[in-house]
């Protein structure tokens, strides 16, 4: 199967399926010399995990990351990095009765498709539990970032159509803190209540609820990317589409230009910098050194007690509802999964960009031929 490693310089594997005996990320390309423990890694992975109440899936993982190689003494090595997590928790007998069914919203009927074979077991490789090891890889690559300091955060703006109605960038502090205060991570508490209330109803009717996650990226210098076929938004854009549950990605106002004139959307340029953000941060495929703004739409869980009409393998068709231990939205367990493929993406751009040294890259305004 291709497919499954990310990234030129900064280079990520994952490996395992849902219910096989282990699942985990093998990273090539890491810089010597960056501070990292287990810990590091494993605060992002008890975000993501499951078992924590809300609307997520009640299956009890303790997601404990395990170092392979490539760290020694608690710095990176420069050699490749190995970390897995074994699954505790799988019930594979809870997928006995849909070995011969496609399950609708799945991808059991095109990765059949495709390959002639498919494991049933929670979605195998298809399963979003594969994102563990995107999130383990992504805690290493947010170190690299630390020591440049570029900070990433992700954060709920809307669950099951009930949406935060704005938010002040310019007071990304608080946004960090709001969000921090309740599970759905809203940066808006009401908003939040409404969500949970949300959840409850959509729960009792054995249905599922998408919604919409931003992700920003602070203090990414101005020039990573290409102009052309590696430009940095579509390289943000991909790695967030890879992740299962989102079908949609906009950078700064995204499909909101459409509607704007040219001199509504362009980003006045004043001798203290940009006025505006609509671009995110985004300029030719190139970053420009304002905060990187994406924002992905996530569909519902297609995991429903809802009776739902399908066809066997024998193209017979029938009437489902999925039992078993699911999810009720993807939020707010997919927050980590979406920092890990931006931090994943900004490190491997900020390795493209050195020369001889592992240094910052030097501002544009400051450079010599700017004469200053």
């Amino acid at each position: 199967m291709a497919g499954n490693t990310f990234g030129q310089v900064f280079r990520v594997t994952t490996w395992g399926e849902s219910h096989g005996t282990a699942i985990g990320a093998t990273i090539d390309g890491c810089p010597p010399g960056i501070p990292i423990t287990p810990e590091d890694i494993q605060t992002d992975l008890d975000r993501r995990r499951p078992g924590t109440g809300g609307p997520a899936s009640p299956r009890k993982e303790p997601d404990k990351v395990e170092i392979l190689s490539g760290i020694f003494e608690g710095v990176t090595t420069g050699t490749p990095i190995s970390l897995i997590i074994f699954n505790k928790d799988a019930h594979s007998k809870s997928y006995d009765n849909l070995k011969n069914i496609f399950r609708p919203g799945h991808g059991d009927f095109s990765y059949l498709c495709k390959y002639g074979i498919r494991d049933h077991r929670g979605g195998g490789r298809a399963s979003a539990r594969e994102t563990a090891g995107r999130v383990a890889a992504g805690a290493v690559a947010r170190k690299l970032l630390a020591a440049h300091a570029i900070d990433v955060l992700a954060y709920t703006i809307a669950l099951g159509a009930i949406s935060v109605e704005s938010l002040d960038f310019a007071d990304v502090a608080s946004i960090k803190k709001a969000a921090a205060e309740n599970r759905l991570c809203c940066p808006d508490s009401s908003t939040a209540e409404k969500m949970e209330e949300r959840i409850k109803e959509v729960r009792s009717q054995g249905d599922s609820l998408g919604g919409i996650v931003e992700v920003l990226a602070l203090g990414c210098p101005a020039g990573l990317g290409e102009p052309v076929f590696n430009k940095l938004d579509g390289d943000i854009a991909g790695a967030l589409m890879s992740i299962g549950a989102v079908k949609g990605v906009e950078i700064g106002v995204g499909f909101a230009a459409a509607s704007m004139t040219g001199s509504e959307n362009n980003d006045p340029i004043t001798p203290e910098g940009f006025a505006s953000n609509n671009a995110g941060g985004i300029l030719a495929g190139i970053s420009n050194g304002e905060p990187i703004l994406a924002r992905i739409g996530v569909k519902p869980i297609p995991s429903i007690a809802k009776p739902q009409q399908t066809v066997n393998l024998d193209n017979e068709p029938i009437e489902i509802k999925i039992g078993g231990r699911h999810d009720i939205s993807a939020i707010p367990r997919i927050l980590p999964v979406c920092e890990a493929m931006m931090c994943l993406v900004l490190a491997d751009h900020l390795l493209r960009c050195k020369t001889t040294e592992w240094i910052s890259l030097p501002s544009a305004l400051e450079s010599e031929e700017n004469g200053l």
